[in-house]
């Protein structure tokens, strides 16, 4: 499936055009690699920027403003009551791809009730399962594919899976931006 925009798109040094599900003048949305829960998407700035203050006003104006328009679009897509949004800024906090980036989850109540309850979704956040960075490099040609994955429930996703969801999403933003028109329209 060929990617939706014509611009190569990175992600720190990762080539992440057919993840790509949304761009706008300075922030771009994709499917992550491997997502904690369903409809676990990121959010960047188009810059490189590693941290955020390392943004400048409309860059910072134009991130919170994609985060909220894509947590509304998955929140309705995949069904959920409620959405983590976090930023792991800088290596400290445990930001694993040297470009500030947003996780937008969906969630629904007691998804996690198995694992701790709704709260564990920052240990997977923080430890190796929330590791993009780790998952980006394994798929690149630097280190073999995919070595044994470190948990039976969540995989990896390869290349063209990734791709079809940002298609669909892509469809989904585009019925997101019409609903959020009619809705300013209507006050």
């Amino acid at each position: 499936m060929p990617p939706l925009i014509n611009t190569p798109v990175y992600f720190g040094n990762f080539l992440v055009t057919p993840q790509v599900f949304h761009l706008t003048t300075h922030s771009f949305a994709l499917v992550n690699i491997k997502p904690l829960l369903p409809g676990h998407v990121l959010v960047s700035p188009r810059r490189a920027a590693k941290r955020l203050s390392d943004l400048n006003h409309a860059e910072v104006t134009d991130l919170f403003l994609t985060v909220q328009q894509v947590g509304r679009m998955v929140e309705r897509f995949y069904g959920a009551s409620s959405l983590n949004i976090a930023i792991q800024d800088g290596p400290a906090a445990g930001q694993s791809v040297p470009h500030l980036h947003t996780h937008i989850i969906p969630r629904q109540s007691a998804d996690l009730d198995g694992q701790g309850g709704s709260d564990a979704i920052y240990g997977m956040l923080e430890g190796e399962e929330g590791d993009v960075g780790k998952h980006l490099l394994e798929r690149s040609s630097r280190r073999p594919k995919f070595p044994t994955v470190d948990d039976s429930t969540r995989k990896p996703r390869g290349e063209e899976e990734m791709a079809e969801e940002a298609h669909m999403l892509t469809r989904e933003m585009v019925q997101q931006q019409l609903h959020d028109t009619a809705s300013q329209s209507a006050l």
